[in-house]
């Protein structure tokens, strides 16, 4: 995996009818978000500390 260029997957909790598809990805030193369906929009930019506090807050497993 390429450290400078994301690697985007979508979330096990996103719908299957391309409603509210969310794709994350795990660089070096923080954790990207978008939306799928509109990737051109730009990502979120969350620490590693964020990430997992959220996660662990909505119940989801960390990237």
């Amino acid at each position: 995996m390429s450290t400078t260029e994301p690697h985007w997957v979508k979330s096990s909790y996103s719908g299957g009818g391309g409603d509210n598809c969310v794709e994350v990805a795990a660089m070096p030193t923080a954790v990207h978000v978008r939306d799928s369906k509109d990737p051109a929009a730009g990502s979120l930019t969350a620490s590693y500390e964020a990430w997992t506090a959220f996660a662990d807050h909505v119940g989801a497993t960390p990237a």
